[in-house]
This record gives structure tokens, sequence and C-alpha cells, in this order.
């Protein structure tokens, strides 16, 4: 299992989704900086979560212009697998590898909490096939900019696609404990081929031990097994 961990100025969760990786694969993943203009070829891409380039502009839109960005479009373009986390999700937006609109939480505050998160039914995703609806995970979230927006249009072919992966709480809507106002309690996202994972929480801060959860570690370990099967 080949996997790199792009990391920009302001990237804090690099070393953390590092371990995270190694724990569940057993080799160290590539940290490739932001300047490099190549990406050997890898199995997995992660773009993790911090706040690149002090999220001046919009978070994301610096670091979506980035010189190694031509070489992840290139692996996106070979039907690579690459996952964004928190930041890494609004860097994929930015760049135009995810539809949609990640906007201030409703209450306009910094969110960091344990949130429950169901699998929606009908996914496309190619990373996840090991998990289903029934299964409910408990991953932490820490952002400013994590509410989900996107224009009618979009959110139906999102949703009519399978693109949508991941919702707060549960599916019928009930108790969604929704942290950031996110349309349709979404949380996280895929592209059309569903090759490419875009989510708000955090699965390297639920590992386990010293974690409140084990659920990320499942979730990190569906993403490896589809990628190898």
């Amino acid at each position: 299992m080949r996997v790199a961990i792009i990391v920009f100025p302001g990237s804090n969760c690099d070393r953390d989704m590092m371990v995270a990786v190694e724990t569940l694969t057993g080799r160290r993943p590539a940290l490739i900086w932001h300047k490099q203009t190549n990406l050997d070829p890898v199995d997995l891409a992660i773009i993790p979560g911090g706040f690149s380039f002090g999220d001046y502009l919009r978070c994301g839109a610096l670091a979506a212009h980035a010189p190694i960005m031509n070489a992840l479009h290139d692996h996106a373009a070979r039907g690579g697998a690459i996952l964004g986390v928190c930041n890494g999700f609004q860097i994929l937006i930015e760049a135009g590898m995810l539809p949609g609109y990640l906007a201030r939480n409703k209450e306009l505050k910094f969110v960091c909490k344990q949130t429950t998160l169901s699998v929606s039914s009908g996914t496309s995703c190619e990373l996840i096939k090991s998990l289903d609806n029934s299964d409910k995970l408990h991953i932490p979230v820490a952002h400013n900019e994590g509410n989900f927006f996107a224009d009618p249009e979009t959110l139906d072919a999102i949703e009519s696609n399978g693109q949508v992966v991941l919702r707060y709480g549960n599916e019928d809507k009930q108790n969604s404990g929704n942290p950031n106002g996110s349309l349709n309690d979404i949380a996280g996202i895929c592209s059309s081929n569903g090759k490419i994972l875009g989510m708000m929480p955090h699965p390297e801060r639920a590992m386990g031990a010293g974690h409140e959860s084990a659920d990320g570690k499942k979730l990190l370990q569906s993403i490896f097994e589809a990628i190898v099967t």
C-alpha cells in the first residue's frame, strides 16, 4: 500500500494521519510538500486537516493552486484514490475535484466535538465498500467552515448520483446532531466516479487507544481494503 500525504503551510494533522496510516498498513506514508510538482505513483493520496496558508482568502483557496495540485489532478484523472479530511475536503472543493461549497458554521463558531455519523444508503463511493448504512460511526470534528452548501440543482445531482457518503446522525433526520448546519446533514461526499472522498470529521482522531472511539480506524481500514482488492 503506497500512500502519500500532501503537506501545506498550516497543515496540522499530517503527522496524526501519518501515524494512523502506518498503524494500519505497516508502512510509513510519504509526506509530500506542496511545492513539489511530481507525485510518485501511489495507491492513495491524502490531504489532511489544518489551516493551509492560514485560511486566507477562503479555506483551501490558496492551497488549491499549489504546484502539487497539478500532479494530484493527474492522479485523479488516472482513476487514483484521494481522501481529503477537513481542510483537505475544503481544498478538494476549491480545486473543483468535488462539488459544493463549505461555508461558515451555522452558529458562526469553531466546533470541536464528537459526532455520530451514518453511512448514506446507496452511496456510490468506491472507498467504503465494507461499510453500510447500519454502521454508526463516532468520529470527532474540529472546524469553523464545515457547513456544506450547494445550489438545489447540484444538491439534487449529488443525492441522486449516490455521492453523499456520510451524514451526521441517522438518515431518518431525527436527532441528527448536525454540528454546523450542513444541508441534508452532509458530512462527506465523493466524486462521480466514487474514487475521491471528502469528509469533515477526522478519522485519524478516532483510532482507539487514547481516543474516545476506534471508528476512524474502521473507516480508514475500509478505504485501504477497497484499494487493495
